[in-house]
């Protein structure tokens, strides 16, 4: 028995180290590892470890930039050649990556230089569309999401998909940095809803409206292409396609995530109008009151009045993209100063326009939108006038409107960047005459730094004339922006 004990001994000796060692290191261990979810849960450490950051995560990769998005663009045959104008205008070959889907390919076989690839989307005759007296195109564009995402597949980087149609027109360096402070590795499904409460309530206050277009982080767009053509089935009976993507991102459990840069304008159908626009008539009003919020997009403006006098639209949509190109992120900001001596509220809406009020108009009241537009439906019920932002009157009495002044021309220079701005008459006011005499009206700013968490401020400077109003933009410091006392 004896020597028996002794072989025991030293065989286990070994174990015994070795079991010490690993208790030794089970602390150090153990703290490499993420708690367990909340009670109720049945849950091992070693088995509930998450997995390691991917190369390239959000926390750790470079800021979102234009090279990772792609963008998805829903048009057809019949009306591509019709607004190709609007896309050249903000689509750049050189700088963006993605597609047009057409239901049929262009009678000429070529829609000119300056365009996104074209592709025809295929055939959706077998998925149901029962909307009474719509457009199962709708259908069709729809699926444009799947046939980005399968085209996108073979893209490197792709943090985001972005869907629009072929009059959406997109700020695309401020999309970037709109999209820049989510987490794409996270399910985002980033848009904003119509700017009229009553398209809103008949199809939901929490829809991307697709027109102002719509932006998919790159996970949640795999995991709604795997399921949407069942989507399709069981929403057959909705109009648009914003509506079937929509119903589809709920039953992902996904909700919008707001972003009041995208601008849809168009929203709704009806017999008379087709399509018709929330907003008829002038948008100036919404233009001068941007919220503070980069521009991401625009649509429909083909359905409005050109937004500057004298030009057709697409020529104004240039124009405006004259002062884009330069400073994109400053580009509608609305910035509000006080000239003190003349008793004038000056309201800058920058690289589009500047608005002179006579007296004193407090600032909350001058950040609301001029009604200088009429709701998408008339005579129908008061709800159709019912807006998602606070309005005010433009007022019919020419004494009581601002001098309007519009851009006429910008540039960049070593120490600045200077816009101008020339009056436009809309019929003269006696009373006004100081507001009268001013021909033009000259901005100085810088780069704008892409931080929206301000509003800036404003200087105007003594001038040796009547006809000209200098005017530099700058950092607030610690004061307030109103007029003294």
């Amino acid at each position: 028995m004896g020597p028996s004990i002794r072989l025991a001994g030293a065989a286990t000796l070994p174990l015994l180290v070795a079991t010490f060692l690993l208790l030794l290191s089970l602390p150090f261990f153990l703290l490499g590892l993420p708690a367990c979810p909340p009670r109720g849960f049945l849950c091992t450490p070693a088995l509930y470890r998450r997995p390691a950051a991917a190369a390239g995560s959000a926390s750790e990769s470079a800021p979102t930039t234009l090279d990772h998005l792609v963008f998805g663009i829903a048009s057809s045959a019949r009306s591509l050649p019709q607004r190709s104008g609007y896309l050249r205008r903000w689509w750049d070959p050189a700088r963006l990556r993605g597609f047009v889907f057409l239901d049929s390919p262009l009678p000429g076989g070529n829609a000119g230089d300056g365009l996104p690839p074209l592709r025809v989307s295929n055939d959706t005759s077998w998925l149901p569309y029962s909307f009474p007296r719509g457009l199962r195109s709708a259908v069709r564009v729809a699926r444009v999401v799947r046939e980005l995402v399968e085209a996108a597949e073979g893209l490197p980087g792709v943090r985001w998909v972005v869907l629009g149609d072929d009059d959406t027109v997109f700020f695309p360096e401020n999309l970037a940095a709109s999209l820049r402070r989510r987490d794409w590795e996270r399910w985002h499904y980033v848009g904003a809803s119509s700017e009229a409460v009553e398209q809103n309530e008949k199809y939901s206050f929490d829809m991307a409206f697709g027109g102002g277009g719509f932006a998919l982080s790159w996970p949640l767009a795999r995991a709604l292409v795997r399921v949407l053509d069942s989507c399709l089935v069981r929403y057959a009976h909705l109009y648009g396609s914003d509506a079937r993507v929509f119903s589809c991102l709920a039953e992902l459990g996904v909700g919008m995530t707001r972003d009041h840069g995208f601008h849809q304008i168009q929203a709704s159908f009806s017999i008379k109008t087709n399509p018709p626009v929330d907003l008829r008539g002038d948008i100036f009003g919404m233009l001068t009151a941007h919220p503070l919020t980069p521009l991401v997009s625009l649509h429909h403006l083909d359905y409005v009045e050109p937004i500057f006098p004298g030009m057709d639209r697409v020529q104004a949509l240039e124009h405006l993209f004259e002062a884009v190109r330069i400073d994109p992120g400053r580009i509608l900001q609305q910035t509000v100063c006080y000239d003190q001596l003349a008793l004038h509220t000056v309201s800058i809406s920058w690289g589009y326009a500047v608005q002179v009020f006579n007296g004193n108009i407090l600032l909350p009241d001058i950040l609301s939108w001029q009604r200088t537009f009429t709701p998408w439906k008339r005579g129908l019920g008061a709800s159709s006038s019912h807006y998602m932002f606070n309005t005010r009157e433009f007022p019919k009495d020419v004494c009581k409107r601002p001098v309007i002044f519009f851009l006429e021309s910008i540039a960049s220079e070593i120490n600045g960047i200077y816009s101008k701005y020339s009056k436009h008459t809309m019929g003269t006011c006696p009373q006004n005459k100081a507001s009268e005499k001013l021909k033009q009206i000259k901005v100085s700013s810088s780069l704008h730094s892409g931080q929206f968490l301000r509003r800036q401020c404003c200087d105007i400077f003594p001038s040796t004339t009547d006809e000209v109003m200098e005017i530099n933009i700058r950092e607030c410091r610690d004061e307030l922006i109103s007029m003294s006392p």
